[in-house]
Parts: structure tokens; C-alpha cells; sequence
């Protein structure tokens, strides 16, 4: 058998060989490092390290999470966006890094802290509270509110514009002698103390520094404190990655919820 015809059988059995490009792979990476650290050396103690390891280990678990085999939100999100090449390719760069027995976690870039959003004088008058829902894992219960531009553009069926902010304030739902959230008549939890508020906020250019695997358009994502102030260092990219499926949708899960509220509000 000459070795063409051999080649030929081997593409047959096991598909076409990818060469990987580490120099790609680098580049494609970009939106990774945020959680799994510049030099593969996570961000996070959840998240592993990615420097050094082998080739197959990284393009199985990839195509694992590409395929929904693999559960986590965040990489199925992720992988979900990416081509054979871009695997391969991701997988070779990652493994040409050092590995490190380091305990010490890489910061997370500046590029995913630095957020835009600040909180808006205008709230509450200037927002509409559009729905309400439980988190019962949290034992949380949040409201939710949309700004004018927001909340027009949701009536007329439009892409939520430049402008668009959305507001989240978050409650510790009532706990009962059993520790249990407890309900109230509307079937909402019963709602205690004010934890935190989340915000997003749409803005022309305001995604221009983030990778294009994990860029919702041009939001910008930000969470404050009880006291309004922000909580620095939070890592947007979980936020991005999170709503970046939901593109059909202005990256917003709640835009159901948001349109019926703006047309029976007309």
C-alpha cells in the first residue's frame, strides 16, 4: 500500500489532522484568561489551572463542553462558540505554557474589573419595576427595573438601545424557625434585609475592550453595595459569558418579563 492510500485511509478512520497554531490559539484565549489567568494559572481556587496540560486532556474536555456532555454554564456558553481549529488551537497554546506548583492565583485582568456602570442617580423614580423573582438556592428574592429607554424599546419589540439600563436590588428573603424562606400572598419570598444591588447598562463603545467570544454587544455589567457604592474587583466576564448566549434577546434573560410589562403599561 503506497503512503497516499494510506493517508487517504487514516483521514477516513479518523477525520482530517488539524494543525494547531499556538499563535491563534494565544489570540482566541484572550476571553479565557479572565478566569484561567494570563499565563494558565487560574484567577479563581474553583477554576484549574490550564498551563502544561496535555494536549488530548484539553481538546476532550473542550469538545466535552462543546457538545453539553461536560455541565457548567459558564464553558458550555463558551465552547459552544468555538470551531475544531479554534480547540486545537487553544489546546496546543495552553499546553505550551510553563505549569507552575505554585499555590498563588493570577489577577484577573483589568480589561474584565473595569466597569463602566455607575450607579444611577435617577433610581427609583426614573425606573420601572418590571418582575419579581425567587432565588430559592440564594434564599434571595429580587426585583427587577428598567430604565425609560429600556422599557420603550421593549414595547416597540427593538433591540434594548444605547441607554439601557437595568437595575437588580437583591433582598435575604425571611427565614422561619426552620431556616426556610418563607412566602408571602403574591408568592414571592417575604423580603429582609437589602444586600446588593446589580446593574447593566448599554453604552456605544462600551464593549470594545472585551474578546469577541465573551462581548455582549456594548454592556457593561456592575454590582453595588447596600449603600450604593461599588463593589470593586468583580470579574465581569462571569457576567458576560453567562448572558452572551442570549443575544436574541440583548443579552437579557428577563426580556419576556420586560416586554410584557412595557406593552401593558402603554
Amino acid at each position: 500500500m503506497n503512503l497516499l492510500v494510506a493517508g487517504f485511509l487514516v483521514l477516513g478512520l479518523f477525520g482530517p489532522v488539524i494543525a494547531a497554531d499556538i499563535d491563534a490559539g494565544k489570540e482566541k484565549a484572550a476571553a479565557c484568561m479572565a478566569c484561567h489567568g494570563e499565563t494558565g494559572i487560574s484567577t479563581r481556587a474553583d477554576v484549574p489551572n490550564l498551563a502544561g496540560q496535555k494536549v488530548k486532556y484539553l481538546t476532550n474536555q473542550l469538545n466535552a463542553f462543546r457538545a453539553g456532555e461536560r455541565k457548567n454554564p459558564f464553558m458550555n456558553a463558551m465552547a459552544s462558540q468555538l470551531s475544531d481549529a479554534d480547540i486545537e488551537n487553544l489546546a496546543a497554546f495552553f499546553s505550551s505554557l510553563e505549569e507552575s506548583t505554585a499555590t498563588a492565583m493570577s489577577p484577573v485582568p483589568e480589561s474584565v474589573i473595569k466597569t463602566r456602570v455607575t450607579f444611577p442617580d435617577n433610581y427609583p423614580q426614573a425606573f420601572t419595576h418590571y418582575t419579581t423573582i425567587n432565588f430559592p438556592k440564594r434564599k434571595q428574592v429580587r426585583y427587577y427595573y428598567a430604565n425609560e429607554t429600556a422599557l420603550t424599546a421593549a414595547r416597540r419589540g427593538e433591540t434594548l438601545p444605547d441607554g439601557s439600563v437595568l437595575l437588580v436590588e437583591i433582598f435575604k428573603a425571611k427565614l422561619d424557625a426552620d431556616q426556610k424562606a418563607m412566602m408571602g400572598a403574591d408568592g414571592f419570598f417575604e423580603k429582609d434585609k437589602l444586600v446588593a444591588f446589580t446593574a447593566m447598562e448599554h453604552q456605544k463603545g462600551w464593549g470594545d475592550g472585551f474578546p469577541d467570544l465573551i462581548r455582549n454587544n456594548d454592556w457593561n455589567y456592575a454590582v453595588f453595595k447596600a449603600d450604593k457604592t461599588l463593589r470593586s474587583g468583580m470579574n465581569q466576564a462571569r457576567c458576560l459569558v453567562c448572558h452572551k448566549p442570549h443575544v436574541e434577546s440583548s443579552y437579557v434573560f428577563s426580556l419576556n418579563q420586560l416586554t410584557d410589562k412595557a406593552k401593558a403599561a402603554k
